[in-house]
């Protein structure tokens, strides 16, 4: 089947089809193959694209420039704009249509998003908001499937932690998509929502997927991924006392890596984690609330069944194939 992306803007992998998901991820292994041979792309070429952050980066950021550079684009990074303040979202928008070809947005607002997606008149690209984070869920079945002989149809994608967050909800968007087993093991208090995990348990009706909600840990038994983020996103620094007391049990440690009872799994996080000191964040709740390790025992982060640098790297060439499949050189797709 012939995929033509073009000219596609990437908010939420809701907005993609199936064999739309699995061409991205096959553009970004073959991208990532040639990017080791040492083959410099020109896909970009003559392209311009704005990076705009409401939030602190360094994956995403380094990840858009890094792969807009390796395929002859340019880069803007953006932040210290008027939008919203002097200057009303679609006005910024419809300016920065004109002088870029893409556009990515890392921020809060699913909505800023999708208006700036409405307004520019180019694909705009979802870097992070509080409901999404396709890019990264791009990375993570990418980090699967160098990692497993299986189907991604016989996997089982466990996300431990907080069942809310923009990580989990993608996670299970994309697993849903693809025909997995998604597993989303959390407090009942930060279950995902209720009108997205219908959305999910819908879809997977046609797609053979199969959606866990539970706040059981035994449901990680037979996981091939086990994955977890933050206990507090950006902009909830204010929860920290609140979440230590719901999620506490939910680490993911030696003990629950044994309790999935799979040799071949995998431990995956989006980064940045708090899994020792070495952050003025882990010392603060270290200081506060007696914590060395927060939502990963340092042991599992650095066991060799740890590929989270693997998929750190991901976002690099995951990234740089829905930039090259949308506004990239179609004979170069």
């Amino acid at each position: 089947m012939d995929i033509n992306l073009k000219g596609r803007s990437f908010l939420t992998l809701k907005d993609y089809t199936p064999d739309e998901i699995r061409y991205l991820l096959d553009l970004a292994r073959t991208l990532k193959e040639n990017k080791r041979q040492g083959k410099m792309g020109n896909s970009l070429k003559g392209k311009n694209i704005v990076l705009i952050f409401e939030k602190t980066s360094t994956r995403t950021r380094c990840a858009f420039e890094t792969a807009c550079y390796d395929e002859g684009g340019h880069a803007t990074f953006l932040s210290n704009s008027q939008m919203g303040k002097k200057e009303s979202l679609e006005d910024t928008a419809k300016v920065l249509g004109r002088f870029y070809d893409g556009i990515e947005f890392r921020g809060f607002s699913q909505k800023t998003v999708e208006d700036l997606a409405l307004h520019s008149g180019v694909p705009v690209w979802n870097g992070l908001t509080d409901l999404y984070h396709p890019t990264q869920a791009l990375a993570d079945l990418l980090t699967l499937m160098e990692n497993t002989d299986k189907p991604l149809s016989e996997c089982k994608f466990t996300y431990v932690g907080d069942g809310r967050n923009n990580v989990a909800n993608s996670i299970m968007i994309i697993c849903a998509k693809l025909g997995m087993h998604a597993c989303i093991v959390s407090p009942k208090e930060l279950w995902p929502d209720k009108d997205l995990q219908n959305y999910c348990e819908d879809l997977a009706k046609s797609t053979g997927a199969k959606i866990t909600v539970s706040h059981e840990l035994d449901a990680v038994l037979g996981s091939d991924v086990l994955y977890t983020d933050v206990w507090v996103s950006m902009g909830e620094e204010d929860k920290f006392k609140e979440r230590i007391e719901l999620l506490k049990d939910y680490q993911v440690n030696k003990a629950l890596v044994e309790k999935a009872q799979n040799p071949n799994l995998i431990f995956l996080h989006c980064l940045p984690a708090f899994h020792d000191l070495n952050t003025a964040m882990g010392l603060e709740v270290y200081e506060k609330y007696g914590l060395k390790e927060m939502e990963v025992s340092d042991e599992v982060f650095r066991a060799p069944y740890s590929k989270v640098f693997d998929q750190a790297e991901n976002r690099l060439h995951t990234i740089k194939a829905v930039m090259v499949a949308t506004i990239g050189s179609r004979e170069m797709v």
